[in-house]
């Protein structure tokens, strides 16, 4: 199925193709400057750090729905190892294998394309099996130390999880940023809490990709408007699943990391989050979101951190 008319007027409207020049490779990471990193410094007030990063495990969040994105397989590859003779310092290490999107990660903007095309109009050809993604892998993305901005859509509406079918509207996101006292600005991080990890926290992996609340179509147009610079979620899929429009599959993805330039994240734990900001009655803290340096990769696990 091609893509309908109303994704490329939406996509129109939220490219930022050349916005950072022909050579540009970050997208809107370019939004987030020194006096950004400076004023999101500000905002740490206790010191109090959560971890909204999943536990790294073979029975993780990954159920099969999505071929070849395996949970780590964590193997011992010395245990007590006297590796200079005996009597002297022993060593254990360890390997893993697993897919880079596997847990809570980041999307770099070559992890999806369409008509044939990557971020800032590259040939998607460029990403191939030996090279990997040679411009806009996530070794290239600007390091994520910015303000971030929780939009609680459930809290806002009074509930602890979004049911499976809702698409987080525009108008959610607008209700989320007033319930929370806060205003998204430029080179903000926003993540938009569903409730939908409580699924799996509950030992739902199934039932926690599908069917899953998400980001609804109209919303990259809302983050475009207000020069967001990466946007993180609590589910496995990032928009709603299944998609709102019929045979559709994963256009905010597209609008996102292939027209804007957006980074997404998925599968990040905000419970915890959203309790202290609850708390708190402040919903701006410090966030730091380092991607892993993969060189050519088109995603990476991250540990996020938040820091009131």
């Amino acid at each position: 199925m091609t893509l309908p008319p109303e994704f490329h007027e939406i996509a129109k409207r939220v490219n930022n193709w050349g916005r950072w020049g022909a050579d540009d490779e970050i997208g809107t990471l370019n939004l987030i400057t020194e006096e950004v990193v400076r004023a999101a410094a500000a905002e740490v007030r206790t010191g109090r750090r959560i971890p909204l990063a999943l536990p790294l495990k073979e029975d993780g969040v990954q159920a099969g729905m999505i071929p070849g994105r395996i949970n780590p397989l964590h193997t011992m590859v010395q245990i007590n190892q006297e590796l200079f003779g005996p009597g002297t310092v022993a060593c254990s290490d360890d390997a893993v294998t697993m897919g880079l999107q596997a847990a809570t990660h980041w999307d770099a903007l070559t992890h999806v394309s369409h008509s044939g095309r990557i971020y800032n109009g590259r040939p998607a050809s460029t990403i191939t099996a030996h090279a990997r993604a040679l411009y806009s892998g996530i070794d290239k993305a600007a390091p994520i130390v910015s303000r971030g901005v929780l939009l609680d859509v459930a809290r806002a509406k009074g509930l602890d999880r979004l049911p499976g079918g809702h698409a987080v509207t525009p108008e959610d996101l607008a209700e989320a940023e007033e319930f929370g006292g806060v205003t998204v600005r430029a080179g903000d991080v926003v993540l938009v809490r569903t409730g939908q990890i409580q699924v799996y926290l509950a030992g739902d992996r199934h039932g926690y990709g599908f069917p899953s609340p998400g980001l609804s179509v109209r919303t990259p147009q809302w983050f475009h408007a207000r020069d967001v610079a990466a946007v993180a979620n609590d589910t496995l899929t990032f928009e709603i699943f299944p998609p709102e429009i019929d045979n559709l599959w994963l256009p905010v993805h597209a609008l996102d990391l292939v027209e804007m330039g957006m980074h997404q994240g998925q599968n990040w734990n905000l419970e915890a989050l959203s309790t202290a900001c609850a708390e708190a009655s402040r919903y701006a803290f410090l966030l730091s979101a380092m991607p892993e340096p993969f060189v050519g990769g088109t995603g990476t696990p991250v540990a996020p951190v938040a820091v009131l």
